[in-house]
């Protein structure tokens, strides 16, 4: 049994998450706190493997509740979060902070998405539940980064584009990445991070604020230019396309029901193989599901490369997982190896 801690000061959104969370044999929910005085006293007595953890509570807030937390006595946070600007910036606080994940509090249509967020929640709990914490060594960014040896792909064809996939976990493993690679990048780098789309723009000023390289969230029709980062807007795809001869933009499109992530890696993958075909870098990084796996089984078929983070560094190791179980990997290794191995395999 996952044990649950639930953290929220409304006693309906409580009796709601509980409801959820029990009507699963696996889950069990050990205790509640309306705030984060109570938080913090029920984490250190009950011991949980989990916490939902609301942002927005009287006497101690969530991210206030969230330092005590991550100082004293560590365990993985899941935030509740509102889907608006201001609530995917403190949710990206809390990121930063050591919480793992969130998932999406819209109290006024909560009874239309019950079944969707009852199917995400108890997904997340389960999976980050059996994992538990990860703790991830983070280099500063002050210190040198130390470069992988590099290691003989099978593709011997020059890498025009990086396509990143990454879910739960992703937020805080790109910035460690993106942070590391340098103003000169001879290539542009397309992330689809699986978010809601108030987080996505947020999220990328964060990453274009620790990196050399301009980091923005993608618009369609625009250039890919070399030395670029450009993040898929939430609840839209991000593909490529060719506008001249010499020139490609990106593509956005709506969700027409085929995937279930919004953005898709497989989507952004597989559209980058038919244009730059055996020169695609495929990455995919920690997550929930199997995104990317098809996208990047098309990557090794038009004979580019692939990277996967290795299961001691993931939040959850379930993308690359399931890339590594398809047989399609090239190279499986830490999050803090990844930075230097892009950089090896341009």
């Amino acid at each position: 049994m996952i044990k649950v801690l639930i953290v929220d000061d409304s006693a309906f959104m409580r009796n709601t998450i509980s409801s959820m969370i029990s009507a699963d044999p696996e889950l069990e929910v050990i205790g509640m706190a309306k705030d984060g005085i109570e938080a913090i006293d029920k984490v250190a007595s009950l011991n949980p493997d989990i916490v939902t953890l609301d942002v927005e509570m009287p006497r101690m807030d969530g991210i206030e509740a969230l330092k005590h937390i991550m100082s004293k006595t560590p365990v993985p946070v899941l935030m509740v979060s509102s889907i608006t600007t201001d609530g995917a910036e403190v949710t990206l606080d809390a990121l930063d902070m050591g919480a793992v994940d969130f998932i999406p509090k819209n109290l006024s249509d909560l009874s239309i998405n019950i079944v969707k967020i009852k199917e995400i929640l108890v997904h997340k709990l389960k999976s980050i539940g059996r994992r538990g914490l990860v703790m991830q060594k983070v280099r500063k960014l002050s210190e040198p980064l130390k470069m992988p040896t590099p290691a003989q792909y099978s593709s011997q064809r020059k890498t025009g584009i990086v396509a990143i996939g990454s879910s739960t976990g992703g937020p805080k493993a790109l910035q460690m990445i993106i942070a590391n690679i340098p103003e000169d990048f001879p290539v542009p780098i397309l992330i689809a991070q699986h978010m809601p789309s108030a987080f996505t723009g947020p999220f990328a000023q964060r990453l274009n604020q620790i990196s050399a390289l301009e980091v923005k969230e993608a618009e369609d029709g625009e250039s890919i230019k070399k030395g670029m980062v450009f993040i898929a807007p939430g609840g839209r795809h991000m593909g490529v396309k060719r506008k001249k001869i010499t020139e490609t933009s990106i593509e956005i499109s709506p969700d027409n029901g085929t995937y279930i992530y919004k953005p898709s890696a497989d989507y952004l993958m597989l559209s980058t193989t038919g244009i730059f075909s055996g020169q695609v870098l495929g990455v995919i990084l920690t997550g929930l599901g199997n995104d990317g796996t098809e996208g990047m089984k098309e990557i090794k078929n038009r004979g580019g490369r692939t990277i996967v983070e290795s299961e001691e560094s993931c939040v959850v190791y379930g993308m690359p997982k399931s890339v590594v179980k398809a047989g399609v990997a090239d190279k499986i290794v830490k999050l803090e190896e990844i930075a230097g191995e892009i950089i090896n395999a341009v």
